[in-house]
């Protein structure tokens, strides 16, 4: 399947020769672009404090509030000690942390703003593999704020809701299932934020602010990417996930349009990256309001080897979701990209969240080969490197038929080669616009018709193997299965081949398969292209490309270079090498007669 097949095993040379030969130059370009993962710089976009205003409802100056100490009148339970320095206020004399955990995740509230400082997912490792991830990224949050805060059209509010100290309805760690409540009232403004939590990756929210009695719209937002952003490449992947009026979308982070508000029904809205995502599911999606959000920031080129003079500026992509005034009840997911996971959480209409996995064209391909994947590991084989390799033996036998048909077409041509150069030759003396040259044309078609050889008939089945190629491909660039795990001397079949034994290996393969296949009818210039710059340039593609891609491309290259051999053996294969080598005993005869 990987394998780029020579293209005069589909054709004798002229025109056949260059159109195959065009095909594999396409499917080059395709592939070439199809790696380029380099972020582009995105637009510099404002900060929050300079984007869309809308005024909210206000009230005369409350009296002076105080977030440090406490004053006179009733008070507030927030562990134990007294707080409000008012009367009615409710509000905490100082900082506290609340954990809430599962077997799942270990999220760290602060009362600060009630919002989340840590939410650590314990089935997964961050990259160093040194700790469970943590789905928050710290230098973002720094910068544009923490998960659960709040986002207000007022900057000034928002400030102000995002700094004050709640009083939470609970100290310590909470066990799920389990509620976890913030409370903050001071001067006729009024916040109150809940969660609930169960076994699951998904928690419900509850949020209402008023002011003077009168509702604020204030959205719950998640304003500052994930924690499993690292890399360039993984902040570039970073996509804003939206089902609005029963349409999915992904939007990528150059296009999302920071502070834009978008109005609609909202199924779902969120942002994702190649394996974890940060989803909200309103329970009211009928009207509901969402802020794109997206900043950037400053990162090094290289996380392993950071330097100040060697940074660039990474997109860092965010969501709020809420209503226009009223309280706010919605979901939350935020956890892996898994498709099993994702189709059995649902939204208010019913819809699952399995196109938030992006495989894009060839989604109807990639999940029935991921969930393939899936049941080799879950029966037997438990090991996702074997599980590629089981799968690519799998496709290239059901593809083997084939390359009988490109081999059987290519044979019929070269058989009548001769005939098409003599009918050429005839013409030959007529100019490329004289209206004779039409007559050779029909001439040669004629003959193609009578011997039942079709032009494109070598081309046809390899075009049918394109969609499982890329298929194959998108699945495994973003199977989050195959993040960290290993084979033989892969650690992370997601990430390069720390060694490059693969891509040298495809390098290997593609040149065996280009010396084994038979080429009659192709001029020494294609050859050397053939035999040597493809592998070259498919090397180079591996060279970085995650392991899991690169060890299906060199099993393929490996499985096809198996099967030419075989083919070699046969009649067709060996009637092909006879017409190849009498052809070159031809061009070398010619070449002597030239040079005297």
């Amino acid at each position: 399947m990987a394998e780029i097949q020579n293209p005069n095993q589909q054709g004798g040379g002229g025109q056949d020769s260059r159109s195959l030969f065009g095909f594999m130059l396409v499917f080059v370009l395709m592939i070439v672009a199809f790696q380029i993962f380099g972020p582009k710089k995105p637009p510099q976009q404002p900060e929050h404090t300079q984007q869309k205003t809308q005024p909210v409802q206000t009230s005369p100056a409350p009296a002076p509030e105080s977030d440090a100490g406490a004053g006179g009148g009733a008070h507030a339970r927030v562990r134990g000690k007294a707080a409000a320095p008012a009367a009615n206020s409710v509000q905490a004399t100082n900082e506290a942390d609340i954990v809430v955990e599962n077997e799942l995740y270990r999220i760290t509230f602060t009362n600060r703003g009630g919002a989340v400082k840590s939410w650590v997912l314990k089935k997964y490792k961050n990259d160093a593999r040194t700790k469970p991830l943590d789905l928050v990224n710290h230098e973002a949050a720094a910068k544009f704020g923490l998960p659960l805060s709040l986002y207000t059209y007022d900057s000034a509010l928002r400030g102000k809701l995002n700094s004050a100290l709640y009083a939470p309805s609970a100290t310590g760690t909470i066990t799920a299932p389990g509620t976890l409540s913030f409370d903050y009232s001071v001067g006729g403004l009024t916040v109150h934020k809940s969660f609930q939590f169960d076994s699951s990756y998904v928690i419900h929210a509850t949020v209402s602010v008023t002011q003077n009695g009168a509702p604020v719209t204030a959205l719950l937002q998640w304003p500052s990417g994930l924690g499993d952003q690292t890399t360039l490449q993984e902040y570039a992947a970073a996509t804003f996930n939206q089902l609005n009026s029963g349409k999915s979308d992904q939007i990528a982070a150059k296009k999302v349009v920071g502070g834009d508000t978008l109005r609609g029904r909202f199924d779902y809205a969120g942002i994702s990256d190649l394996y974890f995502g940060v989803i909200f599911l309103p329970e009211d999606p009928a009207d509901v309001n969402v802020v794109t959000l997206h900043d950037t920031m400053s990162v090094p080129r290289n996380p392993e080897h950071p330097e100040a003079n060697a940074q660039t500026s990474v997109p860092v992509l965010g969501a709020a979701v809420g209503q226009s005034g009223g309280e706010l009840r919605t979901r939350l997911f935020v956890g892996p990209k898994l498709l099993g996971l994702l189709s059995s959480i649902h939204t208010a209409s019913g819809d699952n969240l399995q196109e938030v996995v992006s495989f894009g064209w060839w989604g109807w391909i990639a999940r029935p080969m991921l969930l393939v994947l899936r049941f080799f590991v879950d029966h037997g084989i438990g090991n996702w490197g074997w599980a590629i390799l089981v799968l690519t033996l799998i496709l290239n036998l059901a593809m083997m038929p084939t390359r009988f048909m490109m081999m059987k077409s290519s044979l019929k041509m070269q058989r009548i080669q001769p005939q098409i150069e003599g009918i050429k030759a005839k013409y030959s003396k007529f100019k490329a616009t004289d209206p004779r040259r039409q007559e050779m044309n029909k001439e040669i078609f004629d003959l193609q018709r009578k011997e039942g050889v079709n032009m494109f008939g070598g081309c046809l089945p390899m075009l049918l193997q394109y969609p499982l190629l890329f298929g194959f491909y998108r699945m495994l660039e973003y199977a989050i299965e195959l993040r960290q795990a290993h084979w033989l001397w892969l650690p992370d079949l997601s990430a390069a081949d720390p060694v490059h034994i693969l891509p040298i290996f495809v390098i290997v393969s593609m040149f065996l398969s280009q010396f084994f296949t038979p080429s009659p009818g192709m001029d020494q210039s294609q050859q050397r292209m053939m035999a040597f710059m493809m592998p070259a340039i498919f090397g180079v593609m591996m060279w970085n490309i995650g392991s899991g891609v690169a060890l299906y491309w060199a099993g393929s290259n490996l499985m096809g270079v198996a099967q030419q051999m075989v083919m070699n053996r046969t009649g067709m294969g060996r009637e092909m090498r006879a017409i190849a080598a009498k052809r070159a005993a031809k061009r070398a005869g010619k070449a002597v007669a030239s040079r005297r």
